[in-house]
């Protein structure tokens, strides 16, 4: 049976001017100081000229150009050899001589998910308010994550909010809370269960901050002799773990498409790759919008979760138990049975699934989907968090088939035991072809989460990781493809 897709004339392409500003600065402290050693030879006239220069060629690029250029002058400000007083331009100009511009999507923009936007007000009758989320990729492969925002008419058509050509980086909370017990778990896991580590977590809070953390580790440091390895290991296992669980915000004024959440910890240095978001509500009707995505450092990927209630203030955690692993973690938008439910891929090649009473420990996984058809015959995963019919859970997935060909498929799970799988399609929904097909990964289709609509699906997908567009469809006329 083929179900009638609507396209959309929406194509978010890569806009390489859309840049940040990251340091670059040498390895080297020797080059350090002779950088620096130039800067400082130059009269003030010289260094207030050159800055007016490079400022008249960057400064329109930016929202806030002079603060992360002090940032970085900040960084190389041990390597300055002289204790006179800097004037505010030669700080700007040595801070520039460390900054380099970063196009955030020069080579991609794509594996887009939607969610409802917290702020509904003022929407049409029959509209819906959305938030996009897309991976972008630049130089060096490294991944990130941007937003868009749009608007659902009671027709259908999709709107989608000017785009901004601005991007801005969000504030670190330098002092985060955390909680002792699943700090202490994740630390176990790791294999540090040992007497070094409940050294550091017997003298600290059921909760603490990074500030009481880093005193502790300070204390033990200078206290004990001889620092043995394992110590200083374990010490700095303990630092790892604090800099992978962070707090990030946004100013209230930026617009949703300037917001974005690049690598921080050391983990996801390489890339913040295939967040899907998706918005939970709790039994009690207390909704948060949670986003798991694949952390990778350039050698090893890590699952981890984002948390965030207005798409301002954002928390970044790892998650625990033996289950988290691999990619394409997604979790279904409410409990079951009083249970958080997430779908996972554990082997790299079946669809498992898996329950627990906390979204951040897994332990427990079961395989729900094997691959079936050829078209999904090397390996099968989601596209996203399941959605709620009443003729039980939508799962949109992805299959690979023959020459890593990427195709969109669908399953439907029982409402109450999401276990028992009520029907799949034998047929992909979704291929790649025509210009679609070519890109930075050819071949490919993929979407990390669509929206219910009244009686539509809408459904963005990225095309061959290299740019997005959205098409819909009549969930009835998929329903029926699913239990024919």
């Amino acid at each position: 049976m083929t179900i009638p897709l609507r396209t959309h004339d929406v194509t978010l392409l890569p806009q390489s001017a859309r840049v940040i500003i990251r340091p670059f600065i040498p390895s080297s402290s020797h080059r350090i100081t002779t950088i620096l050693g130039r800067a400082l030879a130059l009269s003030e006239a010289e260094a207030e000229r050159n800055l007016a220069s490079m400022l008249t060629e960057f400064a329109s690029r930016h929202l806030d150009i002079e603060t992360p250029l002090l940032a970085n002058f900040e960084r190389v400000l041990p390597h300055i050899f002289t204790h006179r007083p800097l004037s505010h331009a030669r700080k700007l100009l040595i801070g520039a001589l460390f900054s380099g511009e970063y196009s955030l999507e020069s080579a991609a923009l794509f594996n887009p998910s939607m969610v409802p936007h917290p702020d509904q007000a003022g929407v049409p009758p029959g509209a819906l308010r959305f938030i996009m989320s897309l991976r972008a990729t630049g130089e060096g492969h490294i991944s990130s994550i941007e937003f868009r925002t749009g608007l659902i008419d009671a027709g259908g058509d999709i709107h989608l909010d000017p785009i901004s050509p601005f991007v801005n980086l969000p504030e670190i909370n330098p002092n985060p809370d955390y909680k002792k017990l699943p700090f202490t778990v994740k630390l176990h896991e790791m294999g540090f269960e040992n007497g070094n580590a409940a050294m550091v977590m017997d003298a600290l809070g059921e909760s603490f901050t990074r500030s009481d953390l880093n005193r502790c580790v300070l204390r033990i440091r200078r206290e004990t002799r001889p620092l043995t390895q394992d110590l200083n290991n374990t010490l700095r296992c303990i630092q790892w773990l604090a800099d992978s669980n962070y707090e990030i915000h946004f100013a209230p004024k930026l617009a949703m498409s300037e917001r974005i959440i690049f690598p921080v910890s050391t983990n996801e240095s390489h890339g913040i790759e295939d967040a899907r978001f998706v918005r939970l509500v709790e039994d009690d009707g207390a909704a948060m919008y949670y986003a798991t995505y694949t952390a990778y450092n350039g050698h090893a990927i890590l699952p981890q979760l984002i948390e965030t209630k207005d798409f301002l203030h954002f928390r970044i955690l790892t998650l625990n138990g033996t289950a988290v692993q691999n990619k394409g973690m997604a979790l279904f938008p409410r409990r079951i049975d009083g249970n958080y439910v997430m779908l996972s891929r554990q082997d790299d090649e079946n669809l498992f699934i898996m329950f627990s009473d906390n979204p951040h420990h897994w332990s427990d996984s079961t395989v729900l989907l094997r691959p079936a058809e050829m078209w999904e015959s090397v390996k099968i995963g989601n596209c996203g968090s399941p959605i709620e019919t009443e003729a039980g859970w939508l799962v949109l997935t992805h299959g690979v088939g023959p020459m890593r060909k990427y195709c969109i498929g669908a399953a439907l799970l029982d409402l109450h035991d999401p276990t028992r799988v009520l029907g799949r399609l034998q047929d992909p929904l979704l291929v790649p072809e025509g210009a679609g097909r070519e890109g930075y990964v050819p071949n490919v289709v993929y979407s990390c989460g669509a929206l219910l609509h009244g009686r539509d699906l809408v459904l963005p997908y990225a095309m061959s990781d290299r740019a997005s567009t959205i098409v819909s469809l009549r969930l009835d006329d998929l329903l029926e493809a699913l239990r024919a």
